[in-house]
């Protein structure tokens, strides 16, 4: 439980280069937007300035996650995060409408953008720059197994595509193709209504319960291995923040003693914690007679 809390801990530092990452990068093509009158890298800027307010609930979730268990809350507070996870991709839907709304009205007037070459060079430049926000993020949330981090990192990802392709659009429309950039713009809008769902619909499945049922097959298979093991009568498992919590009940020979049964617990919360690296699981023993 503790390395649990050490985990949030670390992802909170994800969440803080995010932030720092989009304040800068959204002043900066928002700036270099206006100037050069590149709709493409304005909805681009625009897109930053709102992922700070995501990543803002990011840090928020992961915060109350910290938090130990209470008479309220006897598993503790990790679902916070999943519900962050949530809410930054509300977030996201508000905003790719925004920018699907804006590019729509370009296309009756779309503008040339002047100092063509200045936008292009800040939209691949802030390419690069999340684009290595995104591997840290993405490689911290498969080492803590944060379902925030991953959104967060997703979000980095998708950010890096935008702004790659609004370096696109802009190059183009100064090839005489002033309908490319607000173009470009449409594209940044369903790229991030796309990631938007993608993220909503993992923390929906995991605040329901959902899991994956190809994972839990791979659980059963490593708890039937364990020696004593004779049968799995039953098997649940579901998310809890950055936690697998599994429910099982197995059978044993229906000679062992209480002894006997609980050495057999112990070794499948050892493969549990050693082979998938789940330390909550709860065993329910029941006699198993084989049939002659």
């Amino acid at each position: 439980m503790e390395s649990a809390y050490e985990d949030i801990k670390k992802g909170e530092k994800g969440a803080w280069i995010s932030i720092a990452a989009y304040l800068i990068l959204s002043a900066f093509k928002l700036t270099i937007g206006y100037w050069t009158n590149s709709e493409a890298l304005s909805a681009d800027g625009l897109n930053n300035s709102t992922d700070i307010i995501a990543s803002i609930a990011v840090l928020i979730g992961l915060r109350i996650s910290r938090k130990p268990p209470d008479k309220d809350h006897r598993y503790g507070h990790f679902r916070a995060e999943t519900v962050s996870a949530m809410i930054a991709s509300f977030i996201m839907f508000a905003v790719g409408l925004q920018v699907l709304y804006q590019a729509i009205g370009s296309f009756r007037s779309p503008h040339v953008t002047s100092q063509g070459s200045i936008a292009a060079w800040a939209a691949i430049l802030s390419a690069v720059a999340i684009y290595a926000v995104y591997l840290y993020n993405s490689r911290l949330a498969k080492q803590i197994n944060s379902q925030a981090m991953l959104a967060a990192a997703q979000d980095n990802r998708s950010d890096a595509m935008v702004s790659a392709g609004a370096f696109i659009g802009i190059v183009g429309a100064q090839f005489g193709l002033p309908w490319l950039d607000p173009l470009t713009a449409l594209l940044v809008g369903l790229m991030i209504l796309k990631t938007a769902w993608g993220i909503f619909r993992d923390a929906t499945h995991a605040l329901t319960d959902g899991f994956d049922d190809q994972e839990l097959q791979v659980i059963k298979r490593t708890i039937r291995e364990v020696p004593g093991v004779e049968k799995i009568i039953d098997i649940k498992a579901r998310i809890h923040g950055n936690n697998k919590l599994v429910d099982v009940t197995i059978g044993v020979h229906h000679l062992l003693n209480v002894t006997e049964s609980h050495e057999i617990t112990e070794q499948v919360e050892k493969q549990m914690y050693d082979q998938h690296q789940i330390s909550h699981v709860h065993i329910h023993i029941e006699p198993f007679e084989a049939a002659r």
